[in-house]
């Protein structure tokens, strides 16, 4: 199939250090070609990929000073994107809404994964205009905010099967990884080491949103903890040690997560998670196996003197079945080929131009 991968233009694929989007969309790009596809990544020109990339940005734009607002980036990909709509049996969109009304004249080869939070309440009218758009889930949890719309299918995240190294060990600190968010409840984590008696490592970027966040709230609290280190953003190689050499993964979650992506990194290393139950968490998180699902920080602290009763291998089976990279790829393979056979059943045949115009007769 010739399929077009569209990815946010804030991180490079694969983002050289936090990114979620995007660092997905290396992982089903790369395994799209590897299983033979023709694939076209439209992405910042710093991008890594066996793929054919069309920058769409001299760089990544977190990472670009001179880059004050993204939306012309933006808007600069989808007119390179609708140019060159003709060419693909799909088009594949992780850039949320702002391709909505340039796809409208061939929505029906598009799949758009949303790949954020759906119970904004912008996002209802916005999505009652776009009614037919081609809409894929992260979790069935995500979708429960949304008015009546196209869903048409649900794809869990994967990544690749050596990605992270497997640790046996059951010793070690506990880990917080991600963003420092009101969201993410780093505090929280905070608290709940400090009641065990653990020493908590947080890697995390912090947004200049969030700035305020960690200097009035968390920054105070490590700074009154000695069990607590801030490591600061760390690469994917830096990641694959900090989870592999963590006791268990702390995801003391306050919102609706839409997926997760550093729960399943965790389970790729054998390292088990101690998770709120909100959002996803109870469709990734296999309670009793690969972690603990807990309601408070007192359930946390609990579940953290039952983790010697969870087996490290067993969490890396659980990884290995439902959460590589060839499984999210066969989902979407499959999307795209209902998508691809009912364009072609409406005449669409991919890389045909629209007819010249006949010379106007002199």
């Amino acid at each position: 199939m010739r399929i077009a991968q569209i990815a946010p233009l804030a991180e490079r694929c694969p983002p050289a250090l936090y990114g979620g989007t995007e660092r997905v969309v290396s992982y089903l790009t790369e395994e799209l070609v590897a299983q033979g596809h023709d694939v076209t990544l439209f992405a910042s020109g710093d991008s890594i990929t066996a793929a054919e990339l069309d920058a769409c940005s001299e760089r990544a734009l977190r990472l670009s000073p001179g880059v004050i607002d993204g939306l012309p980036h933006h808007m600069i990909m989808l007119e390179k994107v609708a140019q060159r709509a003709h060419e693909f049996d799909v088009l594949h969109f992780h850039i949320d809404l702002l391709h909505a009304p340039v796809v409208r004249e061939f929505a029906q080869r598009t799949v758009t994964t949303l790949h954020g939070r759906l119970d904004l309440p912008d996002l209802k009218p916005f999505y009652a205009t776009f009614p037919d758009l081609p809409l894929v889930s992260i979790s069935h949890a995500q979708r429960l905010p949304m008015p009546p719309v196209n869903w048409i299918g649900n794809v869990y995240h994967g990544l690749p099967r050596d990605l992270l190294a497997f640790n046996p060990r059951k010793d070690g600190y506990l880990a917080f990884l991600g963003r420092i968010s009101p969201e993410k409840r780093p505090d929280r984590a905070i608290e709940i080491a400090a009641r065990a008696g653990l020493p908590l490592k947080i890697a995390a970027k912090i947004d200049r949103v969030d700035q305020p966040y960690w200097d009035e709230h968390i920054a105070p609290l490590v700074r009154a903890n000695a069990n607590v280190e801030y490591v600061g953003e760390i690469t994917e190689l830096q990641k694959s040690e900090f989870l592999s050499g963590a006791r268990a993964l702390v995801f003391p979650i306050d919102w609706e997560e839409p997926f997760g992506l550093v729960m399943i990194e965790a389970m790729a290393c054998g390292t088990p998670v101690i998770a709120f139950g909100r959002g996803s968490v109870p469709e990734v998180i296999d309670d009793g196996v690969t972690g603990f699902i807990v309601n408070d920080v007192d359930e946390a602290v609990q579940a953290l003197e039952r983790l010697d009763t969870l087996d490290r291998v067993g969490v890396r089976e659980r990884f290995e079945t439902c959460f590589t990279v060839e499984r999210m790829a066969r989902d979407y393979v499959e999307i795209y080929a209902r998508m691809a056979a009912s364009s072609h059943a409406r005449g669409f045949i991919a890389a045909s131009r629209p007819a010249a115009p006949a010379p106007l007769a002199l």
